[in-house]
């Protein structure tokens, strides 16, 4: 008998993957985990039934939400990581010698433990001496602090349910003021493609810019999510994400990635006229 995992995307659209064995299932405090075998995409981790990343892909994410800021900010030190239990973000970061400290806040102590022994790959620089676990909610870990982090990424889940919380304008104010006075924000920002979707990228989009001095769009393209389109908001105190780009220096740094270059970096700042128009709906 076939199996397959199916994530809809609308009431009226979904994503199919057929599945060789179910390799982890466990209802959290928070959320079911399953991690899948796929013979397409290899391992796949899903949160609530929602894709969260697989094996073929996952370096897509990982390296557009960590080398673009990293690649901007060239002194950034101090990373809070917000969610990101499996471990992906942590493993570019720590590919940076400059990094000194590393606080990674993740509600979902399981979410750890099942990547730890299903994804190694992506878990595999969580005992870095420079990475801090901290298993609580973000929210109140981020009030504590004050201009603490050249650099905040929050690699959260979708806007619905758990991760609810990560998407309003007080979270928003709370990371601005855990920022240096040159610090930067980096968020998914999900899919434009879809209603649902596209309106909640739109109320993210709207509160972030209202509060950052600097805040823009990018996008790339991971096939497992939504539309196979995604995006990703950019936020700072003070460096643009395209004029403060110094390539040859983070050239210079010899990092092999597999999608980002710092030429595809300019490039996801130039969005499609149908994506322009949306955020300029709400930037007011």
């Amino acid at each position: 008998m076939e199996m397959w995992f199916s994530e809809f995307h609308t009431p009226d659209v979904k994503h199919s993957i057929r599945v060789n064995r179910q390799l982890y299932s466990k209802q959290s405090d928070y959320q079911r985990i399953d991690i899948f075998e796929t013979p397409e995409f290899g391992r796949v981790l899903t949160l609530d039934g929602n894709v969260m990343l697989t094996e073929r892909d996952e370096f897509i994410y990982d390296e557009m939400i960590t080398h673009v800021p990293m690649a901007v900010h060239k002194e950034a030190r101090d990373v809070l990581v917000i969610g990101a239990g499996d471990g992906g973000v942590v493993r570019e970061l720590t590919r940076y010698d400059r990094v000194r400290h590393i606080d990674l806040v993740e509600m979902d102590p399981l979410v750890v433990e099942a990547c730890r022994a299903y994804l190694p790959e992506n878990a595999c620089r969580l005992d870095d001496r420079r990475v801090h676990l901290h298993y609580e909610n973000a929210l109140k870990f981020i009030r504590r602090c004050e201009g603490k982090y050249d650099l905040i990424i929050v690699d959260s889940s979708d806007p619905f349910g758990p991760s609810e919380g990560l998407f309003t304008r007080e979270f928003y104010g709370n990371c601005y003021n855990a920022l240096k006075d040159d610090g930067i924000m980096v968020n998914q920002q999900g899919s434009p493609f879809y209603t649902e979707d596209a309106h909640a990228m739109q109320r993210s989009h709207k509160k972030i810019a209202s509060t950052f001095q600097i805040s823009r769009v990018y996008q790339a393209h991971i096939p497992t999510f939504a539309a196979g389109y995604w995006l990703f908001g950019f936020a700072s105190k003070k460096y643009h994400p395209v004029d403060d780009l110094d390539p040859e220096a983070w050239n210079a740094l010899n990092l092999r990635t597999r999608y980002y270059t710092t030429r595809l970096h300019k490039g996801a700042f130039y969005l499609p006229a149908f994506l322009e128009d949306m955020l300029k709906e709400v930037e007011g």
